[in-house]
């Protein structure tokens, strides 16, 4: 069976002459920084994660780990025994987000009481 994922073409070229477009295309996909966070607190097999980000399916948690793999902000090691084990790590380059994840996540915190009333649900 063809992996999907190197069938995929994009339509548009990646931007590289630039540093933040570089960051977006690591970045691009909802559950990334979900992960790169749950790994970073230790959180490192499938299942744990899978369990931690209930929202997101198997499927496209397993399709942004390998993206990030690929991109060398995690590691995936994959051990010879059964039932089968699989654990993820950051790489150097991946630990060096954690600051980045850090002032983002208190940036929401400090702006909470003006951004969170326009993402919640109006009650009919």
């Amino acid at each position: 069976m063809t992996d999907l994922c190197s069938m995929y073409q994009k339509k548009l070229p990646v931007e590289l002459e630039c540093g933040l477009h570089l960051f977006m295309e690591v970045m691009n996909g909802k559950w990334k920084l979900n992960l790169i966070w749950c790994i970073y607190s230790g959180i490192k097999r499938p299942g744990e994660l899978q369990r931690r980000i209930p929202k997101a399916s198997r499927r496209l948690l397993d399709t942004q780990l390998k993206q990030l793999t690929d991109q060398g902000i995690i590691t995936k090691t994959i051990f010879d025994q059964r039932p089968a084990k699989v654990e993820y790590a950051l790489t150097p380059l991946g630990e060096s987000l954690i600051p980045v994840i850090e002032v983002t996540a208190r940036w929401g915190e400090v702006h909470r009481n003006i951004l969170e009333p326009l993402f919640q649900s109006p009650v009919l």
